[in-house]
């Protein structure tokens, strides 16, 4: 069964079937570093899983927000009438923690602090701590992983 192992320190997200990796993508995380902490803003750590998958068939750079899509698309003009705006683009997975105390249930939930992976606009840095506390990726690739994983899929971010 495929998995996906996010390395915070390499800023990378690697698909595994078998004990083999498939795919190697860069990723971004938060720039507050890691932690479980309700508005701490740092990227969880721990084993979640795929809790809910959003936005199937949605074309690349739609804008989502409250896990919903707007109608719009990305664009260089929509960001600057929109500055600020931790832009959620094209694919959600939604994550939830498995490990109670650490990262569910309490202050510590990664579902309730809405811990995505997530697609962003292609301007943004990859490979580097940049995020709010979500998982960023590269629009086409958000997409790419999306079509092949499903919800229940294991998500391990390590140090």
């Amino acid at each position: 069964m495929v998995g996906l192992v996010i390395n915070l320190s390499r800023q990378n997200l690697d698909v595994i079937d078998g004990g083999q990796r498939l795919e190697r993508f860069a990723v971004s995380t938060s720039r507050y570093g890691p932690g479980e902490k309700q508005d701490s803003s740092c990227t969880p750590r721990g084993r979640h899983r795929i809790r809910a998958m959003i936005g199937a068939g949605l074309p690349a750079g739609a804008v989502l927000r409250g896990r919903r899509p707007t109608g719009e698309i990305w664009s260089a003009e929509l960001a600057a009438a929109h500055p600020g705006r931790d832009w959620i683009l094209s694919r959600i997975l939604w994550l939830s923690g498995c490990e109670p105390g650490r990262n569910r249930f309490a202050d510590v939930d990664s579902m309730c602090r809405y811990i995505y992976i997530h697609g962003t606009p292609d301007v943004e840095p990859m490979g580097v701590p940049f995020s709010h506390g979500c998982i960023r990726m590269r629009n086409r690739e958000v997409i790419r992983l999306y079509d092949m994983v499903g919800a229940g899929t294991s998500v391990d971010i390590v140090p």
